[in-house]
């Protein structure tokens, strides 16, 4: 479910879902998605992009070498946050 809370930037439109209830003179209509959907190849980079973003405003530093590696220093201590898929470590 992470991958429903990114924001697309690009337009992407969708047919409706088969079984959508709706009158006949939409069944030809498309939809503008505004958020990613599980499935789409933009989801992960969506999510990720979004999730990179929140991690900056809490002041983690994202590694050069590895950009799924989120660092924070705070009162001598070392944070490391590590992004595999949508799971962290």
């Amino acid at each position: 479910t992470a991958f429903l809370h990114g924001d697309l930037t690009e337009e992407i439109y969708m047919d409706l879902p088969p079984g959508c209830n709706a009158p006949d003179k939409y069944k030809r209509k498309v939809c503008r998605l505004k958020k990613s959907l599980y499935g789409l190849k933009q989801s992960p980079r969506a999510w990720f992009g979004r999730f990179t973003k929140s991690m900056r405003a809490f002041g983690y530093i994202q590694s050069n070498s590895d950009h799924t590696l989120f660092l924070k220093r705070q009162n001598g201590k070392l944070t490391a946050l590590i992004v595999y898929v949508d799971d962290m470590l």
